[in-house]
């Protein structure tokens, strides 16, 4: 779109954030030319996607090398049983082409590492990690942080999730502030071995797509400088500030310049 003209279909459509004083036409433009990157296409990725599309995001960039198994189906609500086999990124793409045409949607099929991930940074305006290892979140962090591109982080495990977005200011934290280092393999468990209730990526993701309009719209405040936790067999959020280390090894002043510079094996240390 070239103007704030929507067609007759688009006003229906986008009719809630129209009348809304603080979306109106001009903000549903802003998300209509805006492109997201949804790295993950499973449990967060699944809501991630769906409301980004719903919302009226033109261009949605889907990044994930998997399968869908029907271990996947107890919370990855954007496929189905039908799409067992099938990559990841084709189920989410035809999902969306389903909820919303005005979507344009760019697939790939390819694990993010620290040969490729320039490529993604350089085409998107925000980037939304679904991501479920650590590798995969200390390059994102690195990476977005180092190129200036906001992002919103999410995890989620058994009960349990955490929320937290960085814009990628300047004097502002990143991920490494509050976990400089992954944590030893095998310290951790993950979903494929303890477990996720089917419905907490369904909230946590939720947030997160929030984190996402928001910083398209540059309306209200987002979880910058703050991690929320979220419990939900208590049904609590807990909120902790997250306050720039002068010591981190990315954001501080003579931190890395390179995310070649850090292996992203073990324990993703600064080399």
């Amino acid at each position: 779109m070239t103007d704030l003209s929507l067609d007759a279909d688009q006003l229906d459509r986008y009719s809630r954030h129209i009348i809304m004083d603080d979306v109106g036409p001009e903000g549903q433009k802003k998300l209509l030319d805006s492109r997201v990157l949804c790295i993950g296409a499973g449990g967060l990725g699944s809501p991630i996607i769906q409301y980004l599309a719903a919302a009226g995001v033109g261009t949605l960039g889907i990044v994930d090398d998997d399968v869908v198994e029907r271990s996947n189906l107890q919370r990855q609500t954007i496929h189905a049983d039908a799409d067992v086999g099938r990559p990841k990124v084709e189920s989410a793409a035809e999902f969306v082409a389903d909820l919303n045409p005005d979507v344009t949607v760019e697939t790939h099929e390819t694990r993010l590492d620290s040969s490729n991930i320039h490529e993604f940074l350089d085409d998107y305006d925000v980037v939304v990690d679904g991501s479920d290892n650590f590798a995969t979140r200390y390059l994102v962090n690195d990476a977005c942080t180092l190129a200036g591109v906001p992002f919103a982080h999410g995890a989620i495990l058994r009960f349990e999730g955490q929320i937290t977005t960085f814009e990628a200011n300047e004097g502002g934290p990143c991920y490494r502030c509050l976990f400089p280092e992954a944590p030893e393999p095998g310290t951790v468990p993950d979903c494929a071995t303890a477990g996720v209730l089917g419905v907490l990526p369904g909230t946590v993701g939720c947030i997160q797509a929030t984190e996402a309009v928001k910083l398209v719209l540059g309306y209200g405040e987002t979880l910058d400088g703050r991690m929320l936790f979220y419990d939900a067999a208590d049904m609590t959020f807990e909120e902790i500030a997250v306050e720039p280390r002068p010591d981190c090894p990315v954001c501080s002043e003579g931190g890395i310049e390179s995310i070649h510079d850090v292996s992203y094996e073990s324990t993703c240390a600064i080399q």
